[in-house]
């Protein structure tokens, strides 16, 4: 686990080459605290810079940037091939024999390269990586990233020059880089909470797609991109014919080759457990295979609405796990707001974040590699929302399209102190459920969905933030979702499972791992997602729906396998899933930090957002009228954003 930048550039610097990506790479030494190095080879313009968190191999044999047996190939590289070992067994079985240095996987990954090819050696590996590779004979320089997007890579030309590094914090030192905003990006953003590939903050900067290999002819300057595996094609395929019981196993075998393999470390190793199925299963089969406890980590909130952490101590108790938990509250999570957006170096806005920078700061006190669930409710159909979409697909689908138009519009159109009044007059009347300012929201959101013509619509509608993000910002044209591209649509589409494959698409490498990855490196500490082997990921994709959604029951795949070292009755209630306190905050510990980034002549002086909008949305949440927390988050974390970039261009 390290981080690594690098450029291409034929033009001269004010600094010399070696000093700007020693710069470059200064900016994420939290990525990898033990070694720096550097390559530049002026003949060329090619520049690679890393910086290393030992996990296997702590000599001096897994320095980076590495050159190949040959010298071939230059290799810097973030993240791990848990195989490795066994691509070493396979190398020498083909006849490809080599006199090993260490026992690195980077030194395992050159070798492939020159034994196999790039693409190829890429389709062998299991593992999360993100790598700049250099071929000097052919003067070609590679880009690639893990088949899930576990790992970050961020590139664009800016003045003539390719830039590429782990984090935009790198991106920024070099004196190529233009530091101008996107807004068509910050529409996105609003609508999701984070900005999805292959988009960034900023202009003329990607991120480089899950499972895809850039490469880039010095020569004639021509790049080419290609798929080294397809998620999309997974789901295409015909539905396997395994019986429930042998699915059960089948995944159970699985889990436990892939968990064995990322357990693998020369450093201490732990795992984060919320008590859900996901972490659960994690940690089950992590103590089944240590003659060790496992080291366990959990965040728990003083709210007891939001509290899970006693869940989680009654599963570390029966697995007999050593556990540590710790409690959050405001006060702590005003503490923590200051750091968000320099851990999250583009705008990123769920709100999640806060616990997770927590516990991953809470786990690197005693470990250096920690394993997550992370994954399981895009795999298994676990999220709630899913059976919402559907059911709510079922009942609207009969209504002709234009009255479920016509109503929709009439529905959003009411003014919010209008709706609130009718509905006190009506609460005695209703379910408890639904006596909360919080109904006013459903009722607009509501109103929302009945204006989507199909089930994807409504899903993507159902997780935006915003009805109309560009009403956020100054100056920003509406961008459609690529999650309602035509392309997005499977065969046959309709079930849970498609619902959940638009998620693995984006929400999941977009913001879950991105919430992981840069919270636990902002640490110096490396996550682990078993449950994204891809062995696992191609496995899922051939479950039929009744195998992941079962009476209602979300994962009931995954659940079987875990009732076999935890018994349900620890695990089965209902699911909150990670969430904070938020609303509540930003009425009290939060507010006067709020208050100090939505103040209307600050707002007006930045021009970038809609102070008229912003401050509406502000007056309404701190009267309880309406609960703007989840859409208030964002506009925070991109002030905060800005805020800490005066040199950002607007």
């Amino acid at each position: 686990m390290c981080g690594f930048a690098g450029f291409f550039s034929r033009q001269q610097w004010p600094h010399s080459s070696e000093t700007i990506l020693q710069q470059m790479t200064d900016a994420i030494a939290h990525r990898g605290p033990d070694d720096a190095g550097l390559w530049w080879q002026p003949a060329s313009g090619v520049g690679l810079a890393h910086r290393r968190l030992a996990i296997v191999d702590l000599s001096a044999a897994g320095h980076q940037p590495m050159l190949s047996p040959s010298g071939r190939y230059v290799l810097v590289y973030n993240g791990e091939v848990y195989n490795h070992l066994r691509l070493r067994a396979a190398l020498a079985e083909e006849g490809f024999h080599y006199q090993w240095r260490g026992h690195s996987d980077t030194e395992t990954l050159l070798a492939g390269f020159e034994s196999w090819g790039v693409k190829a050696t890429l389709q062998r590996c299991v593992g999360m990586f993100a790598l700049a590779l250099f071929d000097q004979e052919l003067q070609q320089l590679y880009l690639a990233r893990d088949r899930m997007g576990e790992k970050p890579l961020y590139f664009g030309w800016q003045q003539g020059t390719l830039l590429f590094a782990s984090e935009l914090k790198a991106l920024e030192q070099h004196p190529a880089f233009l530091h101008q905003l996107d807004r068509a990006a910050l529409v996105l953003y609003f609508r999701h909470n984070y900005i999805p590939a292959p988009h960034s903050v900023y202009q003329g900067i990607a991120k480089l797609a899950p499972a895809t290999l850039w490469m880039l002819d010095l020569a004639s300057g021509q790049s080419s991109t290609e798929l080294y595996w397809d998620l999309a094609a997974l789901h295409r395929q015909p539905k396997h014919v395994l019986s429930a019981e042998q699915s059960v196993e089948a995944l159970d075998l699985l889990l436990r080759d892939a968990i064995g393999l990322q357990m693998v470390a020369d450093v201490p190793l732990g795992a984060f457990l919320s008590g859900g199925v996901d972490s659960s299963t994690i940690v089950a089969l992590m103590q089944a295979q240590s003659s060790r406890q496992v080291k366990t980590f959990s965040i728990g909130f003083d709210d007891p609405a939001y509290n899970e952490a006693q869940f989680a101590a009654q599963v570390a108790a029966h697995l007999g796990t050593d556990h540590t938990e710790w409690y959050m509250g405001g006060q702590d999570a005003l503490a923590a707001v200051p750091r968000m957006s320099q851990v999250y170096d583009e705008p990123f806005a769920d709100s999640s974040q806060l616990p997770t920078a927590l516990v991953t700061a809470l786990a690197r006190q005693q470990v250096t590699v920690v394993l997550s669930g992370d994954a399981g409710d895009e795999l298994f159909n676990g999220y709630e929302r899913y059976q919402i979409a559907t059911r709510l697909h079922q009942r609207l689908a009969p209504i002709p399209a234009g009255l479920r138009r016509v109503a929709g519009r009439s529905l959003a159109a009411l003014p919010t102190a209008f709706t609130a009044s009718a509905l006190s007059r009506i609460a005695p009347l209703l379910p408890a459920s639904l006596q909360r300012p919080e109904t006013v929201d459903k009722i607009y959101r509501i109103a929302e969905l009945l204006q989507q013509p199909g089930l994807q619509q409504q899903y993507v509608q159902l997780i935006s933030h915003h009805a109309t993000p560009e009403s956020m910002l100054n100056n920003a044209q509406a961008m459609p979702s690529a999650l309602l591209s035509r392309e997005m649509w499977l065969p046959g589409s309709g079930g849970q499972s498609h619902l959940a494959y638009l998620d693995l698409c984006s929400y999941l490498p977009d913001d879950i791992l991105v919430k992981v990855d840069r919270a636990a490196m902002a640490v110096s500490l490396e996550g682990r997602i078993p449950l994204l082997d891809h062995r696992v990921v191609e496995f899922a994709a051939t479950l039929p729906e009744q195998f992941k959604t079962q009476q209602g029951q979300s994962k009931w795949c995954l659940r079987q396998v875990l009732y076999r070292y935890v018994p349900a009755s620890l695990i089965e209630r209902p699911k909150r899933g990670f969430a904070v306190p938020m609303a509540s905050w930003l009425r009290g510990p939060l507010r006067d930090w709020a208050e100090s980034l939505l103040a209307e002549t600050y707002l007006t002086q930045q021009g970038v957002l809609n102070p008229q909008v912003i401050r509406a949305m502000w007056s309404q949440h701190l009267s309880g009228q309406r609960n703007h927390a989840p859409q208030l988050w964002n506009v925070l974390m991109l002030q905060a954003w800005l805020a800490d970039r005066p040199g950002v261009k607007y």
